[in-house]
């Protein structure tokens, strides 16, 4: 099996998050497929625990104020990979994961602004004709990511 070195690390984050809930759905599922971290930015949500397997207690949640503290926080030789729907945007199935990627997510109800969208070294997107809820988005990139480069999943997970 290769080691972290070799295959490099991921998180995951949502920009203005409306719900607690879509916090809970993403860090359980980052959790169980092996990110690193989790992370908002500029938070809307009310805390609340809802989290049966307790990820809390076993990766990390990290909350930027801004987006440029997101930026200024963003580990060395890590691309910023943004998740939208746009034209521009490469298609999630055709996508090679970097070695060392931060996946940030916009909520159902703003997406990410283009400011934002400018400062990622990549866009991708997933099909259909609207976006999907936040957390459902997020948990499909990161089983995308970890049944591409399997050597990320945790030791004791279970075959895909």
């Amino acid at each position: 099996m290769k080691t972290n070195n070799e295959v490099g690390y991921y998180a995951i984050g949502i920009y203005r998050g409306k719900t607690a809930h879509n916090i809970g759905t993403l860090w359980r599922s980052a959790y169980i497929l092996g990110a690193q971290y989790i992370f908002t930015v500029e938070t809307r949500y009310k805390k609340q625990a809802s989290d049966v397997v307790r990820s809390w207690s076993r990766i990390p949640l990290f909350h930027y104020d801004t987006f440029d503290d997101l930026l200024n926080n963003i580990p060395y030789d890590c691309r910023l990979v943004g998740v939208e729907l746009t034209d521009d945007a490469e298609w999630l199935h055709e996508f090679n994961h970097p070695k060392r990627a931060i996946y940030l997510l916009g909520s159902e109800d703003c997406g990410l602004p283009d400011y934002i969208k400018e400062k990622c070294h990549f866009l991708i997107k997933l099909p259909g004709n609207s976006s999907l809820n936040v957390g459902v988005t997020g948990s499909i990139v990161l089983h995308d990511r970890v049944t591409k480069l399997p050597a990320l999943l945790p030791p004791n997970h279970k075959e895909l």
